[in-house]
């Protein structure tokens, strides 16, 4: 496996209006399951440009939902780099299943997703997360970092100098 630092480096990700009072937390994740984390581990999808965190969130709609586009200063060590994809002479043979289709898989036929084994490797292995290309923007660059296991010495920093983000669930409700 090939690790390295993430430091200072500029993530996005379009959350949910609702649910952008937790930027950080990767529950959504956990709660439902991820292409590199199953349920119950809280992982935060990141994408290092701003066109690809929305193509993120679009998926394959024809329509863009409303979303808050939240940026990220990070700073986490090691990250598992799988950028250049599976290359056989470098990564084990399961890696080449790492984009298979979790959704079908999981959600469909009740298998579980080789690539939630991999996730769980990559944590044992002490990674923090991992870099890997998008799915639905080739040219882009995802991170997804397992929000549980970072140290002392990482952070995921919220820009967000107004404080235009909301606090909490009250953000949502009628005003009385």
């Amino acid at each position: 496996m090939i690790f390295g630092p993430v430091a200072g480096w500029t993530a996005y990700r379009m959350h949910t209006p609702k649910w952008s009072m937790a930027p950080t937390s990767g529950a959504g994740a956990a709660g439902a399951g991820g292409r590199a984390n199953r349920i119950g581990v809280a992982a935060l999808y990141l994408s290092l440009e701003a066109e690809t965190a929305i193509a993120e969130y679009q998926q394959l709609s024809p329509l863009l939902p409303p979303g808050t586009m939240v940026s990220y200063r990070i700073r986490a060590n090691p990250i598992l780099d799988f950028r250049a994809g599976y290359v056989p002479d470098v990564w084990p043979p399961l890696w080449e299943e790492f984009f298979c289709d979790w959704r079908e898989l999981w959600f469909n036929k009740h298998v579980e997703p080789p690539s939630w084994v991999l996730g769980d490797e990559a944590i044992a292995a002490g990674a923090r997360g991992i870099l890997f290309p998008s799915q639905v923007r080739p040219s882009g660059t995802n991170l997804v970092l397992y929000t549980e296991v970072l140290g002392p010495d990482d952070a995921i920093d919220v820009y967000d100098p107004e404080e235009a983000l909301p606090r909490n669930q009250q953000s949502w409700s009628p005003e009385k």
